[in-house]
């Protein structure tokens, strides 16, 4: 027997053997520590998206799961379906970017390691969480008018600023 067979050569030198043992346990508990801080990075991550008239602000986690909902004053002016709507859209419009910052936390902590097991996951993901379409215009849609249905939101002037166009809460 000649040259290729390793495993004989081990044998013959048992620390030898030792010694390249440890290396890939060391190199195991390394991939191991970069995959926890992958993991980890990943769970920290919040995606925020807004309505384009500031009516809706969602922030989600990783998971696609909302962690938190915040109301601008144009949302009162809003029929419920039409808030619904926009609640769902702006979730979807925060989800859509999950895939896109997963997959830079990967290539920031693993480099190029495991592509197939990489792209397998973003792939996933990308099919939970459809990247959106650009919205063919950048002007905020006007509130709908309210039905005979929907009564008008109740206002108090004593609250409320000149500039309200801003909608801004302050």
């Amino acid at each position: 027997m000649t040259g290729g067979n390793e495993l004989g050569e081990l044998m013959l030198d048992p620390d030898e053997a030792q010694r390249k043992m440890d290396r890939w346990a060391a190199g195991l508990e390394e991939k191991a520590q970069r995959y926890a801080a992958a993991q980890e990075r990943t769970e920290q991550l919040r995606l925020t998206a807004s309505s384009p008239d500031g009516a809706v602000k969602i922030t989600v986690g990783a998971d696609g799961g909302v962690t938190d909902i915040e109301f601008g004053n144009k949302a009162r002016t809003y029929p419920l379906e039409e808030l619904s709507r926009q609640i769902l859209q702006t979730m979807h419009k925060a989800q859509s970017g999950i895939a896109g910052q997963v997959a830079e936390v990967m290539q920031e902590s693993l480099g190029d390691e495991d592509q197939e097991t990489r792209a397998l996951m973003i792939g996933t993901l990308r099919s939970r969480f459809p990247e959106m379409e650009e919205e063919e215009s950048s002007d905020p849609p006007a509130p709908p008018a309210p039905s005979a249905d929907t009564p008008p939101a109740p206002r108090d002037k004593r609250h409320e600023a000149p500039d309200d166009e801003e909608n801004s809460p302050w």
